[in-house]
């Protein structure tokens, strides 16, 4: 009873790290335009900044922490890299140029590219193959969570205060979190009294062993092409609604908080209950269906950009949050049943690298770009035309998700195969150890 309630205690504190991990890029796409106005800066250098620079460090970074989290103590790890970014966000209100915005937020990526990693690790250990979809579905609620907060909360904030009394306001908090997370979260390796460092296998063993998997590979493309056309498309949003829309910083956080956070929170759960209910241990059939909704996602972000009326906008805008957000469960249970306990954090940060620096570094930069380029053309609508272009991008992703549900089922069978055959012949040389310890006793 006493571990049902702490793990499902751990889930909710962990889900909102996540929740702080992801507010900060909200609110910063909320403020493009108020920064953009102080700093005098162009749609490339805002591109730039809240995508290349920050994807670089976030995924350098998440390689030698998340081989930490795969070997060592994870609770250290994600109080530490809490605090780190929050404190970072806190300084995003203290700047006074460009520069010293960017290299703030080389500090926001670094903390930020601690957590998700050993975090998904630690609920994969409470949570078996069949419960992971809702549990990672639950977890990812952190996302829509963040957008509630953020564009309702930070629209607020920045509308009163201004931009940099919004990120002071937003990064505070997280210190109190790190705090909590330190002294109430246990890492269970603790209870072997070894850590698990000396059976991890090599980092060579562990890159070997992922690009030899069929499936992995698929998600790796799946997810790089998503972050791409996903980042590009998303963070413009806010700046989109306001030049194209005429609308207030405050009034477009109100209605993003209420899409992005109430269907994203609905869409989230229900993919995962729906995962869990229907498809449990059926993850190729979990694959084809994140196919299926990246084609309607994609059809439905057309839609949002080419509608002259903001409420029909908006209105395809709830159906497209409602969708997409049904993914997250299947696709990050499905990654932590595909590999090893001790590869979950490496597997996960190599997909973060790969995304962050194809899809987060460039998206948002190639978006604003072309919005630059298409400005002689269509002035203050260039923007519009140039997210309608990257929308059917979605396409491509729906591709390698349905290629990955040809392999996934055999390559987490013969993953569980590999574990308990690893578990008996670890289970048969203690034994023998300790029938040797009784011998020599006696």
């Amino acid at each position: 009873m006493l571990n049902f309630q702490y793990k499902h205690y751990l889930l909710a504190l962990l889900t909102v790290v996540a929740a702080f991990n992801f507010l900060d890029r909200f609110v910063l796409s909320l403020l493009l335009e108020p920064i953009k106005q102080d700093l005098e800066l162009s749609d490339t250098q805002l591109g730039f900044l809240t995508g290349f620079a920050f994807a670089l460090f976030y995924a350098v970074a998440g390689i030698p922490i998340a081989r930490w989290a795969d070997r060592g103590n994870r609770n250290t790890i994600v109080s530490v890299t809490t605090a780190l970014w929050s404190a970072m966000v806190a300084l995003c209100g203290l700047v006074g140029n460009f520069t010293q915005l960017l290299l703030v937020r080389v500090g926001v990526a670094v903390g930020e590219s601690g957590a998700l990693p050993p975090a998904q690790s630690l609920i994969a250990d409470y949570f078996d193959r069949n419960e992971r979809p809702h549990a990672m579905a639950i977890y990812w609620m952190c996302t829509p969570i963040a957008m509630i907060v953020g564009y309702l909360g930070g629209g607020w904030l920045a509308e009163n205060f201004g931009w940099r009394i919004t990120f002071v306001v937003i990064g505070l908090p997280g210190l109190l979190v790190a705090i909590l997370v330190r002294f109430t979260m246990r890492e269970p390796r603790l209870k072997t009294k070894v850590l698990a460092a000396a059976r991890g296998p090599n980092i060579k063993t562990v890159l070997t062993t992922l690009s030899q998997q069929k499936t992995y590979r698929r998600i790796v493309m799946a997810s790089c092409v998503s972050s791409f056309f996903g980042m590009g498309i998303t963070l413009w949003l806010p700046t989109f609604f306001m030049r194209s829309h005429d609308m207030e910083i405050g009034e477009v956080g109100a209605w993003f908080a209420l899409i992005w956070g109430l269907c994203g929170l609905l869409g989230n759960y229900l993919g995962g209950y729906l995962a869990t209910r229907y498809a449990a241990g059926k993850e190729a059939l979990q694959m084809r269906t994140l196919a299926i909704i990246f084609v309607f996602g994609g059809a439905l972000y057309v839609l949002v950009y080419i509608s002259s009326n903001v409420y029909v906008a908006m209105t395809f805008l709830a159906a497209t949050a409602f969708i997409i957000s049904a993914i997250y469960g299947p696709i990050f249970s499905a990654l932590q049943s595909l590999v090893s306990e001790h590869m979950r954090s490496v597997a996960l940060a190599l997909i973060l690298l790969f995304s962050q620096i194809i899809g987060f570094g460039l998206g948002p930069v190639m978006a604003g770009l072309l919005s630059d380029l298409l400005m002689p053309m269509f002035g203050r609508e260039s923007l519009r035309y140039a997210l309608v272009i990257f929308s059917p991008g979605y396409l491509w992703v729906a591709y390698y998700y349905w290629r990955a549900a040809e392999t996934i089922e055999d390559d987490i069978k013969h993953v569980e195969t590999r574990g308990r055959s690893i578990e008996t012949e670890s289970a048969r040389v203690d034994k023998e150890t300790s029938e040797l310890s009784i011998g020599s006793g006696q």
